[in-house]
């Protein structure tokens, strides 16, 4: 039977989020009933509560995610009740023209939960729908998915670690491996080495990039990039030209892969213009809708190679996470780095907080069997 649980929504574009009961529907056909452990606390909360992804208020937040099945709809197979997953926002329909074509990272009809989530009686809006960030919801006890948003990984990786793989850290590391293809002995810089960034500098040294350059304003976050493998670093706030400093640490030439972790006009020209002739320079930080960048068509033709958004990394969720988790329990992925902090679901507008002064890679929420 349906069950209430605690969850933490943004009702209207701006306010406080607000930890309020919630009415979590069985699973119905190709759905799945997971009791969240761990889940961090992403930028794309942020923008969800400030309207920023669109107006389809009350949101119900938190989407970097592991848990537990607890129980299973009709026809599901991908998954059963007990099994440890990581969830996913990209849980491939094997129908739409990329499926079809052999390119499922990039699906482009990706399944959700039919049922809605409540708030439940009592609420000032009993009754509302609740729209789950990116199709998942998690700052909440127990969520409703689609059964193909879980992956299965090894239930030795504990869940504030695991979770991290459902957004940031996959979008990171997937940008330097599935999208740049970070091949052994290349060079890459990254600008910007915030969660995704560092993610990234990660991904580039686990790929066998030999120069790893971390580019940023906060020598905080150069020092963390450092511990991770970068192997030179670039304060922008004091370097008065990013482009020819990348140059300068790459014999003049510019990096095989340059990696804009930001996503501003500035950023990406930045990208484009440190790279190698015949480089790769990839979008992976998130612009507004307002943003443009302007180039001379002539420098994109003379420069040659590619210029990629990388969307989550390029990630196929079945293949890349349990990859990377095994990669992680072998100690040859450094996960718990990302960690900065453990916070109960009732801190969130704090890690909000945090977010914005640069305090933290991740924050993440320890619910239910998660916080023992």
């Amino acid at each position: 039977m349906p069950q209430t649980v605690k969850g933490v929504i943004a009702r209207t574009k701006g306010a406080e989020v607000e930890v309020v009961d919630i009415n979590v529907p069985d699973p119905g056909p190709g759905e799945a009933l997971v009791q969240v452990q761990a889940c961090g606390v992403c930028h794309t909360d942020l923008h969800y509560r400030e309207g920023g992804i669109n107006d389809e208020f009350p949101f119900l937040l938190g989407h970097e995610a592991a848990g537990v099945v607890e129980a299973v709809g009709e026809g599901v197979t991908e998954v059963a009740p007990g099994d440890y997953v990581v969830l996913n926002w990209r849980a491939v329909c094997g129908e739409c023209r990329a499926c079809k074509k052999g390119k499922p990272w990039y699906c482009f009809a990706t399944h959700n939960a039919t049922q809605k989530m409540t708030l439940a009686e009592g609420d000032p809006d009993a009754g509302a729908e609740l729209s789950p960030a990116l199709g998942i919801g998690a700052f909440i006890e127990k969520t409703l998915v689609a059964a193909g948003q879980c992956t299965k990984v090894d239930p030795e990786a504990k869940p504030e670690v695991a979770g991290l793989l459902g957004c940031g850290v996959m979008a990171g590391i997937g940008s330097a491996i599935n999208t740049g293809q970070v091949g052994r002995g290349d060079s890459v810089a990254v600008i910007g080495c915030g969660g995704v960034g560092m993610a990234a500098v990660v991904g580039a040294v686990l790929a066998g990039a030999t120069t790893v350059i971390a580019v940023d304003t906060d020598q905080r976050k150069l020092d963390k990039a450092t511990e991770l493998g970068a192997t030179h670093t670039i304060d922008a706030k004091a370097e008065s030209d990013v482009v020819e400093k990348i140059r300068e640490l790459t014999d003049t030439f510019g990096a095989d892969v340059v990696i804009d972790a930001v996503g501003r006009p500035e950023t990406f020209d930045q990208a484009f213009k440190a790279r190698d002739l015949a480089g790769t320079a990839v979008l992976v930080g998130v612009p507004t809708p307002d943003m443009t960048w302007e180039t001379p068509l002539l420098e994109v033709f003379g420069h040659g190679g590619a210029t990629k958004s990388s969307w989550y990394g390029d990630c196929l969720p079945s293949r890349d996470f349990p990859m990377l988790i095994d990669l992680y329990l072998q100690g040859r992925l450094p996960l718990d780095a990302f960690v900065t902090e453990k916070i109960g679901i009732t801190d969130i507008e704090s890690a909000f907080d945090k977010m914005h002064g640069g305090d933290v890679l991740r924050s993440v929420v320890m619910i239910g069997e998660g916080q023992r």
